[in-house]
């Protein structure tokens, strides 16, 4: 039986690994599943509640070992890996809760009854940037509708996936959540097996294939497809706060992250104070590994993806932009804060996703121009404005299904995550985010 080696992305040692499934233990997963449904399900939604919550009691201990795991297989630094893992921790009773409420059924005539009932089995796949935390907004909703769950981490995070989730997993009723590892053709195994819903984070280009698997048995999909997120910085905007953003947002998680600001369209009237204190912002930033004090940029997660922002550099370079920090010439594991200018429709580094710390920036004399620039994607997960008077019609013309006027936006409180266009299918958080993970049905007498 083959074993999945996780690396350190910072040295490239190896760091531990964990057992690849086999075609036999996803059926075997499946059938354990599908029997431990039945009892889960039967179970009132506040003794689901109350089974989740303890489950998650018991990571409480092992948050601080946690955290340095999540460091050291992912890379970032090991304060943004305690946010995540505690958050995630957290987050779980919280989510628990919202979604009972969320679940609870509702008279919406007299005699007539709408009720939201478990579809089966979910399966999570989930992506590495966030392992812990995009699992967890997934997998949680699920189990408090009445489903089991079967989650997929990602090949190049699997030992924090396996200490969370199979923490979780020792602590919940037998078969109500399973870890199953493997790369995409076990993700694919547990696609095409006997399930009723795929949940998945990651790549589009995964999620068609994902999505022409599912139309035979006409799986539930709830698919978030990554993003190329636009910026419209307007002239009347705060330059310094804009800044601030645009490098902020750009940089976080080293740039891997789904809503990274990759384009930035800057008003011509502003553009040179713009970039001069974009590059003032960024050379203030540190790589290193995720131990050392004051790192904000940590290794990228492999070797194939440092290639691919390299070439989204040079491509650029190449087609006439201006690097005014960093550059193409970088090895791996690191990318040095990199500015760019003169970003131009023919570049990869607008047409794509580079998933880099790179901050892209192109200026515009119109801002109708910026926003036709800003919607020439098939993306559409998120989208940000800076700008005084004017700036509410510009985010109202972005196509994305997050939208931030001087903010990020991801929104606040309990806002879905949700992606229009190609980055997005179904969406989570929320009440109605919730649901998706439920089957609704009248009852009527």
């Amino acid at each position: 039986m083959a074993n999945l080696v996780s690396y350190d992305p910072g040295t490239g040692k190896p760091l531990g690994e964990v057992r690849i499934a086999t075609p036999d233990d996803v059926r075997a997963g499946v059938e354990q599943a599908s029997i431990a449904q039945k009892a889960w399900a039967q179970l009132s939604a506040a003794e689901r509640v109350s089974t989740v919550i303890k489950a998650y009691d018991t990571l409480t201990d092992k948050i601080p070992a946690l955290s340095e795991l999540l460091a050291k297989e992912q890379g970032k630094d090991i304060r943004r890996a305690a946010g995540e893992v505690a958050g995630a921790a957290s987050m779980g009773a919280y989510l628990a809760t919202d979604a009972m409420n969320a679940f609870k059924s509702q008279t919406v005539a007299r005699g007539t009854q709408l009720q939201y009932r478990p579809l089966g089995i979910v399966g999570v796949i989930a992506p590495w940037n966030y392992p812990v935390m995009m699992a967890n907004n997934l997998i949680v909703p699920a189990l408090i509708a009445g489903n089991t769950v079967i989650l997929k981490p990602s090949e190049f995070t699997p030992l924090i996936a396996q200490e969370f989730f199979g923490g979780l997993q020792a602590a919940l009723p037998t078969g109500v959540l399973q870890v199953l590892h493997g790369d995409g053709k076990v993700g694919q195994q547990i696609v095409d097996s006997n399930i009723q819903m795929i949940a998945f984070t990651g790549s589009k280009a995964v999620g068609h294939k994902i999505m022409a698997s599912s139309a035979a048995t006409l799986k539930r999909l709830v698919m978030e497809l990554g993003g190329n997120d636009p910026m419209i910085v307007m002239g009347n905007a705060n330059i310094d706060n804009a800044a601030q953003f645009a490098v902020a947002a750009s940089f976080e998680n080293s740039g891997q992250m789904c809503t990274s600001i990759e384009r930035i369209y800057v008003d011509n009237s502003i553009a040179e104070q713009f970039e001069q204190r974009v590059v003032q912002i960024a050379q203030q930033y540190q790589t290193g590994p995720w131990h050392q004090a004051n790192v904000n940029i940590g290794p990228i997660i492999n070797e194939k993806q440092h290639q691919v922002i390299i070439a989204h550099i040079k491509d650029a370079e190449a087609k006439g932009a201006n690097i005014l920090l960093g550059g193409s010439q970088q090895t791996a594991p690191y990318i040095k804060p990199t500015v760019i200018t003169d970003i131009t429709t023919d570049m990869l580094i607008e047409q794509q996703e580079t998933f880099g710390p790179v901050v892209a920036i192109s200026r515009y004399n119109d801002v109708e121009e910026a926003i036709s620039r800003a919607n020439d994607s098939d993306y559409g997960l998120g989208a940000v404005v800076f700008g005084g008077q004017g700036a509410e019609y510009v985010a109202d013309q972005l196509e994305a299904g997050m939208v931030g006027i001087n903010q990020g936006q991801g929104g606040g409180g309990n806002a879905p995550w949700v992606g229009a266009k190609q980055s997005g299918y179904g969406y989570h958080g929320s009440a109605e985010g919730h649901r998706q993970f439920s089957q609704i049905r009248i009852v009527s007498k």
